[in-house]
């Protein structure tokens, strides 16, 4: 399956992070002609002042300026290391060490400063569009993960089934597969429900502890 390439950006916006003074105007000339709006935070004591929590992944960019060491503080997912939005790293200086900040930070384009226009659409598409490829393939992945975390419930359901009710191992996953069926779970989730029910089978009311003998004599069950 071939994932949606987006290749029309009107209605985004574009955070720019840069020094003080470094407004890049092809920067923003471009992006208002592809329909993206420019907005530039302010940085108080070396950091950028964005309201992370309030960045909309369908809207927002970012771009950094890597000749600001530390200026944006935005958490990366630990398994993906993705950002919540793109990020396009403006490069001026090719140092590694600033190379290798973007890159932490997620950065998934590039633009040599100064900019030109003819590059800025380039940059745009390949950044957005690689965050998400990327984060669609990590999503995938994870559906993945919990597929095959699931498939040990299903076996031990079905070794469950056979077991105690004596059935073949087709016919035990064909009755899970119908009951799962039934309850509009799909069966990897069925199946840990159904486990986690016969792990703790509930009191039956009445149920009797002793059995009285001759004599009253009581011998426990």
């Amino acid at each position: 399956m071939t994932s949606r390439l987006l290749q029309n950006f009107k209605g985004g916006r574009a955070l720019v992070i840069i020094g003080r003074g470094g407004k890049e105007g092809a920067l923003e000339s471009t992006l208002a002609k592809l329909g993206v709006t420019t907005e530039y935070p302010d940085i108080i004591d070396g950091r950028a002042q964005i309201d992370i929590g309030s960045l909309q992944l369908e809207r927002d960019i970012l771009f950094v300026d890597g000749d600001l060491e530390g200026a944006v503080a935005i958490e990366v997912n630990p398994a993906s290391r993705l950002p919540p939005v793109p990020v396009i790293g403006l490069v001026g200086v090719e140092a590694p060490s600033r190379l290798k900040a973007l890159v932490n930070l997620g950065a998934t384009s590039f633009l040599r400063k100064p900019v030109h226009g003819g590059a800025v659409y380039t940059s745009l598409f390949m950044g957005v569009n690689q965050f998400m490829l990327r984060s669609d393939m990590y999503a995938r992945l994870q559906d993945l993960e919990g597929r095959r975390r699931g498939r040990r419930a299903v076996i031990r359901a079905v070794i469950f089934l056979m077991q105690q009710e004596g059935l073949d191992e087709e016919r035990a996953y064909s009755q899970l597969r119908r009951e799962s069926m039934r309850a509009r779970q799909n069966l990897e989730l069925y199946c840990e429900e159904f486990l986690s029910r016969r792990a703790n089978p509930p009191d039956i009311p009445g149920r009797a502890t002793s059995i009285t003998l001759r004599g009253d004599n009581k011998q426990a069950m």
